[in-house]
């Protein structure tokens, strides 16, 4: 064979040459040849190929040994632990064709002559023939080094990447994905290193890795070398993008920025350490600051909406930013493998019941649920301990567990991100699991009864205990169309992109309370006036929260103004009708520094709430702060399909103070398309209809207030509960009477209650009365779609 045949560099290879380079090797070529000239940045580099591989075992005898090697451990004559390690020692033992090495010897020598250095440092990947494919990905199965420099050192890390052909993780998913071990072949790339030691690096993907939501990047980022976010030995920082506008101008559509522990770091280790890397701590500054600024986070999307576009699929991609220059690479490009195959017309939804304490909580992988009892492993040297079906508890989590990891029910963490090759792996097995818990290992035991819940959003929750729970296999091919619009009703930003497939109209009532008690914490008039806290506790807690903003009020305009993107980009294009904040004074209260501020009533639910505070000198700053953030919402990040709903507005002059305070902060009726609604929810903005018709866009009714004001019931109230019916005939009158005078005024009118999600034939009462809208919990869409359909054939 001649020597040129043996080593390919990047530039001469295309995504066609899979079975010469392998999946990663490959798609480093297409990207250097085709992508370079649209902004993507590839280091430089070379792979040896499968014939190099395949004349390495041929001329050192190996291809008998290892193919009877692996019948034995098939057989059970000998563990998989036993076979591996026998084949690799082989390997790394066998000499070099002298053809290959003298073409790895030269083509290092012409990279470090490009480079301008001596021995120029270099990352040694290993790169199946067989690899990431559009049904399977080999991400992970097989090693890196890094920092490899020298002939020699570089030449004894190839023969270790071959080796690593025959991990027990690579083994054992070769056999779960159905490849014959020894028709894989195997290519080595050889990449000069990015100085992302003394830099930052991490994983992106052009696809929600757990909803599937595909307008989403998501981006993770830690310090250093990017192995330990790909081995998930570090909970990352998470960034989210929305795709659709990174092409908008004047827009900056970042809706998630979450600071990761960032623990370690992997660094170059010295020419005298025994080992050409290392982890050491990060610093309280680095953990305490994000890796990538907004503008580095919004070029990484681009250029991921870049290859996905050239790839014409969704792609898993490494990135690496270099601490000398600034710059970033793309080292690793290959083709989502798991939510890009998932089934586009069915959706299963998981709810939880009654469940026991939670004992930790982490980022959810899988939105599933899970119960078995714990298997505490702290070693892959123990996983022979495994029991078969528990729930897998070790401090981390990396490919080497693959072997147990499909065998187990869930899988618990102290370590790792999203985008971890664990994580990964686990969502293609379908394993739900939850990592970068912290301290799973020290509060969960072995054969503890537990339930890893991973349906309640981004974070995932193991509960002590055998919780309740159900599973619903929706259709969505079934649903019909329908004239009437049905929206849906979300607040928690962290499960909106669960509900995207649903074909839902946009979002008829998002609620902003629920960013500010969970997300946020604090109470907005406690932000704006800190240095008057008296509340000593609450100081140092909002000290904590707001770690990193100089301004505190800033934390809350960004935080509330990110937390409902994500709800707004489930919506898009369709709009998300914001209702602003309707606390009542006692909830209002229970925020960080909220007592200071806020009225001790007797009724809080007919007291100080919605429109009367936002003019009232004692919140108006707060509420200030509520429009600054949707403004951002609208105009940086982009979410024109924002609109806005008053709640709880008493009176016409009422609307106008509130108006008035609303486009004094740049948020006036008809500018950049924003509609401001009303709620229709006390009998004043049924009587006078006409009236705040002339003032909003239109109405929106919410059925619990209009119900209990209506028929003069506490909906708080046990004792009257069975009177509560948003279905009595004088509930009835008003709903129908405000959407009779809201059409004679031409003006729109929904109902975002709870009525038709309780009663989902109430929906054929609404379609009856002419309503525009019907928003509903999600759980409910399928029944309420259904009936509208029912309804409006008669």
């Amino acid at each position: 064979m001649a020597a040129q045949d043996d080593v390919i560099f990047f530039d001469e290879l295309r995504r066609k040459d899979v079975p010469l380079v392998g999946g990663k090797n490959s798609s480093l070529g297409e990207m250097v040849q085709e992508l370079g000239a649209k902004g993507i940045e590839v280091p430089p580099g070379f792979a040896t190929t499968s014939d190099a591989f395949r004349t390495y075992i041929a001329e050192n005898d190996l291809k008998a040994m290892i193919a009877d090697v692996l019948a034995d451990e098939e057989s059970g004559k000998i563990t998989l632990h036993k076979a591996g390690e026998t084949i690799r020692a082989a390997i790394v033992a066998g000499d070099w064709p002298a053809s290959t090495e003298a073409a790895i010897r030269e083509a290092y020598r012409a990279l470090s002559e490009r480079a301008g250095q001596p021995n120029v440092s270099v990352a040694v990947r290993s790169s199946a023939t067989a690899e990431d494919l559009p049904d399977a990905s080999f991400a992970g199965q097989q090693e890196t080094y890094l920092n490899v420099s020298g002939e020699d050192d570089l030449l004894a890390a190839c023969r270790k990447c071959y080796a690593s052909l025959f991990t027990d993780r690579a083994i054992t998913y070769r056999k779960v994905k159905g490849f014959d071990h020894l028709e894989v072949a195997l290519s080595v790339g050889v990449q000069q290193m990015v100085r992302s030691d003394i830099g930052g690096s991490g994983v992106m993907f052009s696809i929600d890795t757990e909803s599937g939501f595909d307008k989403i990047i998501l981006i993770n980022a830690a310090w250093g070398l990017g192995e330990n976010v790909v081995q998930g030995a570090v909970t990352p920082d998470e960034f989210q993008v929305f795709k659709p506008f990174l092409s908008r101008d004047g827009v900056r559509p970042i809706i998630e920025k979450k600071l990761g522990a960032k623990e370690i770091k992997m660094i170059y280790a010295g020419a005298d350490a025994p080992e050409p890397v290392r982890n050491v701590p990060t610093s309280k500054a680095e953990r305490g600051r994000f890796v990538l600024t907004d503008d580095e986070v919004l070029d990484l999307a681009r250029q991921a909406a870049t290859i996905e576009d050239h790839y014409g699929q969704p792609m898993d991609m490494e990135w690496a930013k270099d601490g000398v220059t600034g710059r970033l690479y793309i080292v690793q490009a290959r083709p989502e493998t798991v939510q890009s195959r998932a089934a586009a017309g069915s959706l299963r939804s998981y709810s939880i019941g009654q469940h026991g304490p939670t004992m930790t909580t982490g980022l959810s992988v899988g939105e599933q649920v899970a119960t078995g009892r714990v298997c505490l492993i702290e070693s892959v040297k123990d996983i022979d301990n495994f029991v078969d079906g528990s729930v897998l508890v070790t401090s981390t989590t990396d490919p080497d567990w693959v072997p147990v990891m499909k065998r187990a029910s869930a899988i618990v963490t102290d370590h790792g991100g999203r985008t971890s090759h664990a994580a990964i792996v686990s969502r293609e097995l379908g394993v739900p699991a939850i990592v970068g818990c912290g301290d799973a290992t020290h509060v969960l035991h072995d054969q503890q009864e537990v339930t890893v819940c991973c349906a309640e959003g981004d974070e995932g929750l193991v509960y002590d205990g055998y919780a309740d729970f159900s599973i619903e296999d929706l259709n969505l091919d079934e649903l019909p169309e329908t004239r009437t619009k049905v929206m849906l009703n979300l607040a928690n930003p962290a499960i909106a992109a669960r509900w995207w497939r649903l074909p839902a109209d946009g979002v008829g009532l998002a609620r902003m309370e629920f960013v500010i008690s969970n997300s946020i914490k604090i109470h907005p008039e406690a932000l704006l006036h800190f240095d008057a806290l008296k509340d000593e506790t609450a100081k140092q807690e909002i000290e904590a929260l707001t770690k990193g903003y100089d301004d505190k009020a800033e934390y809350f305009v960004d935080r509330l103004a990110l937390g409902l993107s994500r709800i707004a980009a489930v919506a898009h294009p369709h709009p998300m009708i914001l209702r602003l904040s309707d606390f009542k004074t006692n909830e209002y209260a229970d925020l960080l520094g909220g007592q200071q501020f806020e009225p001790d009533e007797s009724n809080p639910m007919i007291g100080w709430r919605g429109a009367s505070r936002y003019y009232d000198p004692a919140y108006s700053d707060g509420f200030r702060l509520e429009c600054k953030a949707i403004h951002r919402l609208r105009e940086t990040i982009g979410f024109n399909n924002v609109l806005v709903m008053v709640p709880f507005c008493r009176t016409p002059e009422e609307a106008d103070r509130v108006l008035e305070v609303m486009a004094e902060e740049g948020l006036s009726m008809g500018e950049n398309g924003l509609e401001i609604y009303v709620m229709c929810e006390i009998p004043s903005n049924v009587i006078l209809a006409e009236e705040f018709a002339k003032r909003f866009s239109g109405f929106s009714i919410g059925s619990n207030d209009l119900t209990q004001l209506t028929l003069g019931i506490d909906r708080d109230s046990e004792k009257l509960a069975p009177l509560f019916d948003e279905r009595h005939p004088a509930v009835q009158w008003m709903i129908r009477t405000v959407i009779e005078k809201a059409h004679a005024s031409g003006a729109k009118v929904g109902l975002c209650g709870q009525a038709p999600s309780n009663y989902p034939d109430f929906a054929r009462t609404l379609v009856e009365f002419g309503i525009d809208s019907i928003s509903v919990t999600p759980d409910s869409f399928f029944r309420v779609k259904t009936h509208v359909a029912d309804a409006e054939r008669g």
